[in-house]
């Protein structure tokens, strides 16, 4: 296609570099005869938008080992270490050095090394590179970061999808700045394609939809990456239990007791993820019931696909003159979104959304 999604990313870590890799795979590989059944995608070409028209303009880091690197170079640069797929073509876009504010944290802060290289403003280079997006990849834990870059989009005219929980779209303090600028943001908490969040949510909904009484449940994660490894610092993890745990509890129309997070960090997992599920309850004739289940996935790529979905949809209420938050588009691909929905619900209002059938 002729027409371009002109994107920014803050944090340029394994999602990133995951997403960008996950672009020119699909451009790589893509034929004809496979348009319509792409692993990983809803669908290749949604709302008129592939994913190789996604093209990113802007990258912002604060690491050394990634500012001052072409993006296609830096996704590969340590910390990262998600699996190499493909070698990315070179994006002449330099990563540019911000600020931190609590961006990294005591852990986190043990493994990376600060860049010194002047700090950009982060609006003009929105402006100067006509991005139309900014996607928000930065640490679990950077509420203040975060809080910086959406000031940053609301300064220079930019929409915002956030990818991690803190919360933005979800929140009416920010759902209203974004209205009253006539700007678009999705969020918040990215959801995998298939993850922990988005299994246990269908598992609850399953369970109470066949008649049994759900007594208790739980949800343990672990990873060796330096998602996992920032998540070691207790205090940055209050909104990731929050989202995870809200996305859950929306499921059940009765309080159900449960405990769902991160756990741990394994560092020979690398970027892998395991995630164990246990659901407790009574079925007919008040009998019990457990479900114990192990879930492992590559944890990067496990979300690239729903962020591709989530920008060509956020590009077509660009497109559309469609301001403030993006309900359809958050409850499909993300795991705090503004209005929580059943997995079917949400696919099938993101889908109406796509086809211009649905509002926001």
């Amino acid at each position: 296609m002729g027409k371009k999604i002109r994107v920014a990313i803050a944090g340029v870590g394994n999602c990133a570099s995951a997403l960008i890799q996950g672009i020119h795979y699909y451009k790589s590989n893509i034929n004809s005869n496979y348009e319509n059944d792409v692993i990983g995608l809803t669908e290749y070409n949604l709302g008129g938008f592939e994913p190789n028209d996604i093209e990113f303009v802007a990258a912002f880091d604060v690491a050394d080992s990634k500012v001052g690197k072409d993006l296609s170079e830096a996704i590969f640069a340590k910390p990262n270490n998600a699996e190499k797929i493909i070698q990315p073509d070179k994006t002449g876009v330099p990563v540019l050095n911000a600020q931190v504010l609590d961006g990294v944290g005591n852990h986190l802060g043990e493994i990376i090394k600060i860049s010194d290289d002047p700090r950009v403003d982060i609006a003009k280079t929105l402006r100067d590179t006509k991005a139309e997006i900014l996607i928000n990849y930065l640490p679990v834990g950077s509420r203040l970061a975060t809080q910086y870059y959406v000031e940053q989009c609301l300064q220079a005219g930019v929409g915002f999808i956030n990818a991690i929980p803190v919360f933005i779209a979800s929140e009416p303090k920010w759902q209203s700045q974004f209205k009253n600028k006539n700007l678009v943001c999705a969020g918040d908490d990215i959801m995998s394609q298939v993850g922990a969040t988005i299994v246990h949510k269908t598992l609850i909904r399953l369970f109470i939809d066949r008649g049994v009484k759900i007594d208790e449940t739980y949800q343990l994660n672990i990873g060796g990456d330096m998602d996992f490894y920032n998540m070691l610092d207790e205090d940055r993890l209050e909104d990731k239990r929050i989202s995870k745990t809200s996305a859950v509890e929306a499921m059940s129309p009765y309080t159900i007791p449960m405990r769902i997070g991160p756990s741990d960090y394994v560092e020979s997992l690398r970027n892998d993820k395991v995630c164990y599920i246990n659901i407790k309850g009574r079925k007919f004739g008040n009998l019990p019931i457990e479900l114990d289940l192990k879930l492992k996935v590559a944890d990067a790529y496990n979300s690239a696909g729903i962020m591709i979905d989530a920008v060509r949809a956020t590009k077509l209420a660009i497109d559309r003159g469609i301001s403030g938050p993006l309900e359809s588009v958050s409850a499909y691909c993300f795991k705090h979104p503004p209005v929580q929905l059943p997995y079917h619900i949400a696919k099938s209002n993101f889908l109406d959304f796509v086809k211009d059938k649905k509002p926001i």
